[in-house]
């Protein structure tokens, strides 16, 4: 049986289908206007063509929730044109293309787990763990005397990722980040 749920309970990353689509929910925002009815905003996700629509929702529409499968692979390689995965039950291998894996190739890198997402046996999301260990390979140095409070510099990761650092973290050194926002968390020991 299908579970339906209320435009009010949206949260970032649910499924849900329109007419037979499938779209993932990328963003909402609960509006109450001074005058009028409340209402939500959502920016949705088409998960086969990847188009992005913006839609608005009275908060007692219904929408029938999509049955998402996820499984846990292993990042093996790319041979420049595909991604390869590895089932670690099955052995099995998924190759995927570009835009399939665009947004988690700035945190995974060979031998990475990941969690690949399907609907009706295909991939339609690829996602690193929420923190991932990554080494610093370009940066400026941070310079002495500079502890001004949330002062930051670019830093680029071994995956090819920019993101801001504190003065203090040097090239060569291995950080922590938080995936879902891109966002520096610690160094790591």
């Amino acid at each position: 049986m299908a579970e339906i749920i209320s435009a009010g309970d949206f949260r970032k990353g649910f499924t849900i289908d329109i007419d037979g689509k499938v779209y993932t929910i990328v963003d909402f925002q609960h509006v109450k206007p001074g005058k009028g009815a409340a209402f939500v905003r959502t920016r949705i996700k088409n998960v086969e063509t990847g188009a992005v629509l913006d839609r608005t929702w009275n908060p007692t529409d219904r929408v029938e929730k999509a049955h998402i499968e996820t499984k846990k692979m292993q990042y093996l390689y790319s041979d420049g044109e595909l991604y390869y995965f590895m089932d670690n039950e099955t052995y099995e291998q998924l190759p995927l293309n570009h835009t399939q894996v665009e947004d988690a190739l700035l945190y995974i890198k060979e031998n990475d787990t990941v969690t690949i997402k399907f609907y009706k046996g295909q991939a339609f999301s690829v996602e690193p763990d929420n923190f991932v260990e990554l080494t610093i390979v370009e940066c400026e140095p941070g310079v002495k005397g500079d502890t001004a409070t949330n002062v930051t510099k670019n830093a680029t990761l071994e995956t090819g990722a920019v993101v801001q650092v504190p003065m203090f973290v040097n090239n060569g050194e291995t950080i922590r980040i938080d995936t879902r926002t891109g966002e520096y968390m610690e160094r790591v020991k």
